[in-house]
Formats: C-alpha cells, sequence, structure tokens
C-alpha cells in the first residue's frame, strides 16, 4: 500500500471512529421529557409568528416541552414543542411510549423556524404541535391554534383531500399497507399512544386522510 493509500486509510478510519464515538455519547445520553412556561427567548421566536394577537388566550394557556426522539438514523435527538399547558403531561407520557419503542422521528422544531407555514415545515418532514391558524381552506380554527393537536412524520405520513397530496414526497407512502420506518398505522405505538388516551387520528376519516394528524377533543 502507498504512503498516501495508507494516510487517506488513517484518515477515513479516524473519522469513522469519531463519528462513532459522537453517536455513542449522543445515544448515552439520558432521555428527557420535561416542560416549562416558555422561555423568554422562545416568546421572542413565536410573538407574532406562531403566537399573535388573534388568539384569545395569553401564553400562560401554553407550555413548552422538551421531548427525547429518536431520528432515522437511531441518533438521540432532543426536540421541542409547544402545547396546551393543560395536555403538557399527557403529551410527555405519549412520546416517552414512543422513544421507548424507538419509533422514529425525523425533527422537531417549532413551526416558526418554518415561518409558521405548514407547507414548509410538512416538505421538512418536521413534527409539530402549535400554530394559531385555520383549517386548510376555510375559516374554522384548527385544533393547533389551541395547542391541542400534533403532527408527526409528515412524508412518511401524509394529509390526502382526492388528488392533494402533502407534502409532494408524500405520494411514496400511499401504499399503507407497505409499512416502512416513520409511518403510523392503525394498532401501533404512536396510534395506541394517542388514541388510547382519547385523541382523535386524522388517517382513520375519510376525507381528508390525515396521517400525520392527531387531536385532542
Amino acid at each position: 500500500m502507498s504512503h498516501v493509500k495508507m494516510g487517506l486509510f488513517v484518515v477515513n478510519f479516524a473519522i469513522c471512529l469519531a463519528v462513532a464515538g459522537f453517536v455513542g455519547y449522543a445515544n448515552a445520553r439520558p432521555p428527557v421529557f420535561a416542560k416549562q412556561p416558555i422561555p423568554v427567548e422562545i416568546v421572542e421566536i413565536i410573538d407574532g409568528s406562531s403566537f399573535h394577537g388573534h388568539a384569545p388566550f395569553g401564553l400562560d394557556f401554553l407550555t413548552y416541552l422538551t421531548i427525547s426522539h429518536w431520528d432515522f438514523y437511531g441518533i438521540h435527538r432532543q426536540g421541542h414543542m409547544i402545547v396546551a399547558a393543560e395536555i403538557g403531561e399527557e403529551v410527555l407520557e405519549i412520546f416517552e411510549e414512543i422513544w421507548e419503542a424507538r419509533f422514529p422521528v425525523a425533527q422537531m422544531q417549532l413551526i416558526d423556524f418554518y415561518g409558521a407555514l405548514d407547507y414548509y415545515s410538512m416538505a421538512a418532514n418536521n413534527s409539530v404541535a402549535f400554530n394559531f391558524r385555520t383549517i386548510a381552506g376555510t375559516n374554522v380554527l384548527s385544533r393547533h391554534a389551541f395547542g391541542m393537536a400534533i403532527d408527526i412524520n409528515p412524508i412518511q405520513n401524509p394529509y390526502i383531500r382526492g388528488a392533494t397530496i402533502w407534502p409532494a414526497a408524500g405520494a411514496a407512502y400511499l401504499d399503507r399497507s407497505h409499512v416502512r420506518p416513520g409511518m403510523i398505522v392503525r394498532g401501533d405505538v404512536v396510534y395506541t399512544a394517542f388514541i388510547s388516551r382519547g385523541w382523535i387520528w386524522g388517517g382513520n376519516w375519510q376525507s381528508p386522510r390525515d396521517y400525520h394528524h392527531f387531536e385532542r377533543r
């Protein structure tokens, strides 16, 4: 083996060790499932974005969650959601069950990092909760507007109304009998964690079918 090839081998091996060490460290961290009043720095992000003056409630109606989840590479991540304070503990229990089953969640960032626009958040396969908005195509407030709805892995679990598929990449997951990582199907750990606590799944609706959507009434 030439000195150049040997040098490249050593460098590549070192990189692999470093990556493996990082993954090992990341996965060794204890999971976190915590709630708190919305921090000041987060208020500055959501004010005028996902939260604004039209809301018939104040920020104390909501709670800020830190949630551990596994991503699609099996790496331990920490995400965040904002939900109604009254269901904060319940949502943490749900995601702890999802964590224990190692169900993958692509990412979990506040929708404000996507301009508070579902279109961009779904295209990024982002899982979200609170967003003070109406139901698409109507003047009716969504359950998201009250922090009482959660969307998980929109690409693997698309919204379908007639020929409309959101996000577009979700077209690859229309065959719900071919279950792949991140998909939610009736009877699985995600479905059971929500439904057993009285939540409604959009995947049970006739039209639209909203496979990524759960809401609390």
